[in-house]
């Protein structure tokens, strides 16, 4: 089976996406791995006949969830464009559900037209394990977490930031500034949440700075010392990642949002 050519392409359909990543090795297709985006291009093929490569907004890590992930994919079949979310999940797995389906421009990408992503990361601080949750949020019941600590030291990251620090090895990104545009921590219960909008995110980012928050929270990294890390972006100390669970992205921004009528951010697993 091949891939079809440009030549075919006759419309370009947008998708937006939940998935739980506990069973792929993140969004992007893995040799001898499943991956989110090979499972949605695997069903498209059974549908149309031939293989069409499916673009994402965001390139999740293994086992990191979505809410609301946002991808397209040209296509020359007489499908209507709001019927292929209907028709894919017919051919798609339990963890993989497409929330709508819409037609847009060609000259619309998934990535490139994106003007923001939102991350959310959950910590289960409940002395004991709850299974229901397990899948969704790093249990850290070791050390009490102060909110408001972390929360604190998320501010000064506002604005255009050089966020090397933060940047798994292996990554592509020309250079790694972005601009955060939102940052927050509150407490719910026995659960602690970390929320980060920007314009975009470096690779390994947010697990990176959670493992660092954490430290922040249980008083053994000042926000003085953390700030001063990232400023002058010592990778080297910044020495483990929040584990893949707790991660989900929550929702994709756009200045034309093809969902707008969809209340995106809201269909996840509101923990």
């Amino acid at each position: 089976m091949a891939f079809a050519t440009d030549s075919e392409f006759t419309h370009r359909v947008a998708l937006v996406i939940q998935y739980l990543g506990t069973h792929y090795y993140g969004w992007q297709r893995q040799p001898n791995h499943p991956s989110v985006q090979q499972t949605i291009e695997e069903a498209i093929a059974k549908i149309c006949g031939n293989l069409t490569v499916v673009h994402s907004a965001g390139r999740t890590d293994t086992g990191v969830h979505a809410a609301a992930q946002v991808a397209h994919f040209d296509t020359s079949s007489m499908i209507p464009a709001h019927r292929w979310a209907k028709v894919l999940n017919s051919y798609l797995p339990e963890d993989i559900l497409i929330c709508g389906s819409t037609e847009v421009d060609n000259d619309w990408h998934a990535r490139f037209s994106a003007t923001w992503r939102r991350y959310r990361y959950t910590i289960y601080t409940a002395a004991i394990p709850n299974l229901f949750v397990k899948q969704f949020s790093w249990h850290y019941y070791h050390h009490h977490l102060d909110e408001t600590l972390i929360h604190q030291a998320l501010q000064p990251m506002l604005g255009d930031q050089d966020m090397a620090a933060f940047q798994r090895a292996g990554s592509s990104r020309p250079h790694s500034r972005l601009h955060l545009q939102e940052a927050m921590c509150w407490r719910d219960g026995d659960y602690v949440h970390v929320e980060v909008q920007a314009s975009g995110f470096l690779y390994g980012m947010i697990r990176l700075l959670v493992g660092q928050l954490v430290d922040v929270g249980r008083s053994s990294l000042s926000i003085e010392a953390f700030t001063e890390r990232w400023q002058s972006k010592r990778r080297i100390e910044v020495k483990y990642a929040a584990p893949p669970q707790g991660l989900c992205l929550l929702a994709i921004g756009y200045s034309d949002h093809p969902f707008a009528d969809l209340p995106l951010s809201k269909t996840f697993l509101n923990l």
